[in-house]
Order: C-alpha cells, then structure tokens, then sequence
C-alpha cells in the first residue's frame, strides 16, 4: 500500500467505499444520522458503509442514480470526504446543511440556497491562493431553485460565511466568555455585505469541486437566527431534504438530454426541451 494514496483493498481510506459504491450526484450532510434521513424519500438505498463521521447510502430517486455520504463537521473533515468521492467517480455534490441567518428577514424553518462561500473555512487554502472564488454550479443552483419553487418551499438565494469553527468564528462567546474583538462584529459585518448566513463545510465543498471540474451547491436548513436570537433544532431539514432530493433528479434529466445532444454544458436548449417533455 501507498503512504501518498491509502487504501484498504480496493475501497478508499475513510470513506470505506469501494469502485461502483458510489453515485454520480452525491448529497453531503455534515451529520450521519442525517444520511438514512435522507434516503428514505429514495425509491431504494443501501448501506454501504459506516466508518468514523462518513455514512454512506446508495440508491436511485425517480429514477435518478444517488448517494447520501455524511462529511462530519467543519472544512478538514469535508475535505476528505470529496477528495475520495471524487476517485470514486463522484461528479456532482450538494451540501444538504443547517444554518443560523444573518438577516431578521429570513425566518427559522426557511432554506437558504448558496451560490457562493466566503472562504473562512480554513481547509480551502490548501487548495487554492485566498483570492480564489468558492462559488456554487450554476445549474445546481438553478436545480435547487427550480426543486423549491415545485415543492412550495421557502428560500432565499445568495452567499454563505463558511467557518472553521462554530463559537468564536461565527461570534459566539466562547468557553470563559473568551471572544476577541473581530468575533463580537462579524455579524454585522458580514450582514453589511448581504452575506446570508453561517455554516462551515460549503466553501470547502465549492473550491475543490471547481478546481477538478465537478459540480457543486447547497441548500441549508435556517435552525438559527442571529439577529433575532431564535434557535429551533431541525427546523426546516426535512424540507433541505426534499429540495436537495428533487434537485438530483431534475439534473440526471438535464445531463440525459445535453448528452442526447452533444453538450457540455446546461443551455437554454436544454431546458426547454426539458420543458417540453
């Protein structure tokens, strides 16, 4: 075996997922249990694997190839997780997240789709110079929207603030009521510059998807708001869920029909012939 490529056997070393266990359209919560939450709205999964934070479920939704695979909290571990999605042949990724809001506009229970990350995640700047974009696909974000607007469900589209930590980085006091004093103005400051909402795994997610030519978005649950202070645990996931679900499904149309007509790319052919079918 590799020291620079581990491996055990054929399957890759954290996921523990082998060739052929893993979906082209990938879902990435960063929560486990989260994963067969996911899977249950699918026509069938199975388990494929279970290994430290990385749960893994493959199946089909109407008809559309998938996989759940959990990246566990936070830029490093996410890092990992899409590096070895990515041998297995992994081309499209859609964090399915939760999030606390940055405006008293955006109500808890709504969803917030990303079209972009500011890059405090930490991971990413293995990858690429700070002035690199993370910016989401712009037909995974086009899915998302389309999946909300079909299913009725409330959201808002626009840029994340992805941090390497969930206290002091997103302007929590920390343990002593530590909090220097950048952290006690992030809020408004981010806010200022319409910055959506706090997570902590899209940047990461966007920036290497992009340097290997992979698709990627995400669409988060709002459990939290900042400005206002409400807190309501799993408000709004089920509905992340379904959007994200339905996303995949209306993408594996798209990529049937630019293949049967010898595209690269979404245009607005695509669609329409979408559209009419």
């Amino acid at each position: 075996m590799s020291a620079s490529k581990p491996r055990v056997g054929t399957k890759v070393y954290h996921l523990m997922a082998g060739p052929g266990d893993v979906a082209p359209y990938v879902l990435t919560p960063g929560d486990p249990d989260r994963v067969p939450r996911i899977a249950k709205y699918w026509d069938n999964a199975r388990a494929v694997a279970a290994h430290r934070e990385y749960v893994t479920y493959t199946g089909t939704y109407r008809g559309a190839p998938i996989s759940a695979v959990s990246t566990g909290i936070g830029g490093p571990a996410t890092a990992i997780a899409i590096e070895e999605l990515l041998t297995l042949g992994a081309n499209t990724f859609i964090r399915v997240g939760t999030t606390g809001a940055l405006h008293d506009w955006i109500g808890v229970g709504d969803v917030i789709i990303n079209t972009g990350a500011v890059r405090f995640d930490g991971a990413s700047n293995a990858y690429a110079m700070p002035e690199y974009p993370a910016i989401a696909s712009y037909d995974v974000v086009l899915a998302l929207v389309t999946a909300a607007e079909s299913l009725g469900i409330r959201y808002h589209v626009g840029l994340t603030a992805s941090t390497a930590d969930f206290y002091v980085g997103q302007g929590r006091p920390g343990f002593r009521d530590y909090q220097p004093p950048w952290s006690r103005d992030i809020i408004n400051t981010l806010s200022s510059m319409n910055v959506l909402n706090f997570e902590m795994e899209a940047a990461t997610i966007y920036t290497i998807a992009n340097i290997h030519g992979a698709r990627a978005g995400g669409i988060m649950a709002v459990i939290a708001n900042r400005k206002t202070n409400e807190f309501v645990p799993d408000a709004g996931v089920d509905e992340a869920i379904k959007v994200a679900n339905e996303a995949v499904r209306i993408l594996h149309e798209w990529d049937t029909i630019k293949s049967s007509l010898g595209l690269k790319h979404l245009t607005i052919s695509v669609i329409r012939e979408w559209m009419r079918r």
